[in-house]
């Protein structure tokens, strides 16, 4: 027991202390809550207007096992990749649920989406759709490829943390050349553009913005439907919903979005009774299901700061280090061996690289840190190892674990040095020969 302090309960994750993980698994590692991740679904599929799917973007966390409590929770899959598509598959999400978009697939990609069988396929280019095509009429079968084309639209992002649309954007087809492409639809063979997806940016936590977007997107699909005659199957309005990870934030109040979305979808619906509406969702549904353990190595002085250097830092979580933002802003984190003990110290957490960007968080208020203890980054469970250089000094990426029905499930690896190199392979060298 530290000085000056009662005995405190030690964090615990479904019953199960994460010091027990900790000692199992070793440290850093990321710990997800099965719990947490189906509520959180199911939560919001209660307020979504009746006939809104919800898809999970799986670049938030790719893990297999978090797609797969997901999906058991009633979530289709947004895939970016085939190894995406791959885990969805595996995890259980059927085809017909499934969407694949990026801005630059492959010939591989969109031959594995026609050999799975998916419900779109998220054109960004007209160059795309037209590789579509050509593929498609080699692929055999005789039934339409289905296409969604995604949009940029002329009109702004609303509240967006980071704006995906209404500007330059890599990202989809620019609005008004969308509406003048109905020659080129007219060229296709095997591939029908069935609707329309827009993305309009990320970590909104105003239900007011998400409306006016959805609204906005909705008339839009409506009017380049009617513009190129084709029937409205499907419309994705993205999502973007946020989670507050900093001070002065709060979280999407959810009753409100219900109320402001209800209106605006029901009337689209009774429009177009047989069109699909798809909202796509990664952070929102994983974020607070996830804590990054980390242990203290080192606790020391530096002209009047206090540090602690821990194992885990910049290339397990580079969201929460922060590197790209021009203002550090800490995520929530709490001393897991004693949660509820005073927080009367400010520490700096760093990780073990040799950058000083390592800074997971910057004069955090905890209690007394001593070397062996246990911190959690907590509202990780988003963009994690997914987003980070996992391979910056060599470390490789760390374990992952699923606590689902009170048991914690070992779900990824830790990297070990013979994972690193097993696919590098080491050239004989002539010693004569010149280097």
């Amino acid at each position: 027991m530290h000085s000056g302090e009662s005995a405190s309960v030690e964090a615990e994750i479904q019953g199960i202390p994460y010091a027990a993980i900790a000692e199992e698994c070793g440290t850093p590692f990321f710990v997800y809550d099965a719990h947490v991740l189906s509520t959180t679904l199911r939560e919001l599929r209660d307020v979504l207007p009746v006939g809104v799917d919800v898809l999970y973007s799986l670049k938030a966390n790719p893990n297999i096992s978090v797609c797969a409590v997901l999906h058991r929770a009633g979530a289709g899959a947004e895939v970016s990749s085939v190894a995406e598509l791959t885990t969805a598959l595996r995890a259980g999400v059927d085809p017909g649920d499934i969407v694949f978009l990026g801005p630059g697939k492959t010939c591989a990609d969109l031959a594995a989406c026609l050999e799975a069988g998916i419900h779109a396929v998220v054109c960004e280019s007209f160059a795309e759709l037209r590789l579509l095509d050509r593929i498609a009429a080699g692929h055999g079968g005789t039934a339409p490829v289905r296409a969604l084309l995604r949009v940029n639209p002329a009109f702004p992002s609303k509240g967006s943390g980071l704006a995906m649309g209404g500007k330059p954007r890599q990202f989809g087809i620019d609005e008004e050349q969308v509406r003048a492409c109905r020659p080129l639809l007219d060229t296709l063979r095997r591939v029908e553009v069935v609707g329309f997806h827009a993305y309009m940016g990320t970590r909104f936590l105003h239900h007011e913005d998400i409306v006016a977007n959805t609204e906005n997107i909705l008339a839009m699909a409506e009017s380049l439907a009617a513009d190129l005659r084709i029937r409205l199957d499907t419309v994705d309005f993205g999502g973007g919903l946020g989670v507050a990870y900093f001070e002065n934030e709060e979280d999407l109040d959810a009753g409100a979005l219900e109320k402001g979305l209800t209106g605006p979808v029901t009337e689209f619906r009774e429009r177009h009774p047989g069109c699909r509406l798809i909202m796509e969702l990664g952070r929102y549904l994983t974020a607070r299901a996830g804590t990054y353990v980390t242990r203290a190595l080192y606790v020391k002085e530096s002209s009047g700061e206090s540090f602690v250097v821990a194992d885990g830092g910049t290339h397990h979580h580079m969201a929460a280090v922060g590197i790209g933002s021009f203002v550090k802003r800490n995520f929530p984190v709490r001393h897991l061996g004693r949660p509820h003990a005073l927080a009367d110290r400010t520490y700096t957490v760093t990780g073990p690289l040799c950058t000083p960007n390592d800074t997971v968080v910057k004069r955090a208020a905890l209690p007394e840190v001593v070397p062996g203890d246990l911190l959690g980054v907590e509202r990780s469970g988003a963009y994690g190892p997914t987003a980070s250089p996992g391979l910056f000094l060599s470390h490789g990426y760390p374990a992952e674990v699923l606590v689902h029905g009170g048991r914690a499930h070992l779900v990824r690896d830790r990297d070990t040095p013979e994972d690193l190199l097993a696919r590098q392979h080491l050239v004989g060298l002539d010693p004569s020969a010149a280097g």
